[in-house]
């Protein structure tokens, strides 16, 4: 099975740049072409929040028109930039099937591996967490297939990465969310966003990685110190590979203007 996810598009409104500067549309069409002409398709696309850059309504319908060009199915939760009813107004039942506008919470059956996205955001603030209610639920979902291999996905990681423009938004709920995951070990990966890198660390018998943003990477201190930043890139996605013997392989693919192949057969040996 083959998961692409892309996370953190930002995009601004329709003929715009991302805080004036930052070409995020055009780079996300750029990651949905790289996506629709892999040798290998994916089963399914996981786009893991920030979705818009304003929480706009016209925001989250350009970004829709750009994934609707994807090629396999794709699947939708919110970000902390993101209103969640305008998501679920523009995309619908199809890409985000929810049973509760309360929580946005959903489960993906019928693959290799079962999938349960989980909506961390707060209304109106930056941080993530998952309340009492939420992980109640979760346990529930989990306690019905114990023997399926899961994953988790979802905008905020639990856990902080040294990136200090995400690290200070905090994670409320983030010990009542490892209880849950030390009861159900099924569960293979967190997969989320947020940080804009490619990361990832063990946390509570779980990996938590997070997923690259459409060119916007976020500026790696790891001292806490400097102030926040952001430096322009070529956008990325991350493809998750469940072998057939049961590991997940995970490979960042960045998207450059021009992938040019070249054969190491072909190559001149220098003397």
């Amino acid at each position: 099975m083959l998961i692409a996810q892309l996370s953190d598009l930002h995009l601004a409104g329709w003929g715009r740049k991302t805080l004036g500067i930052v070409p995020m549309a055009e780079n996300l069409a750029r990651c949905v072409d790289h996506i629709n002409h892999l040798t290998l398709a994916p089963d399914l696309v996981l786009v893991t929040g920030d979705l818009t850059h304003n929480g706009q309504r016209d925001e989250m319908e350009r970004a829709a028109s750009i994934l609707a060009r994807l090629h396999p199915p794709f699947y939708v939760l919110p970000g902390n930039h993101d209103d969640r009813a305008a998501m679920l107004s523009v995309f619908g039942h199809a890409t985000c099937p929810v049973n509760s506008e309360t929580f946005v919470n959903y489960v993906i059956e019928g693959y290799d591996l079962r999938l349960i996205g989980l909506n961390s955001t707060v209304p109106d603030g930056p941080g993530g967490e998952i309340s009492p209610e939420q992980a109640a639920w979760l346990d529930k979902r989990l306690a019905e297939g114990p023997l399926q291999p899961t994953l988790l996905f979802m905008h905020h990681p639990p856990v902080k990465f040294g990136v200090i423009e995400t690290d200070i938004d905090g994670f409320v709920g983030a010990e009542r969310l490892g209880d849950v995951l030390e009861r159900h070990p099924q569960v293979q990966r967190i997969l989320a966003g947020h940080t804009h890198l490619s990361s990832l660390t063990q946390w509570r018998n779980v990996v938590v990685s997070t997923a690259p943003s459409m060119g916007m990477r976020l500026f790696l201190d790891l001292t806490l110190t400097l102030p926040s930043a952001f430096v322009l890139d070529d956008p990325a996605y991350q493809l998750h590979y469940w072998t057939p013997d049961q590991r997940l392989i995970t490979h960042t693919v960045q998207v450059t203007a021009q992938e040019d192949l070249h054969s190491f057969t072909e190559a001149v040996i220098d003397d």
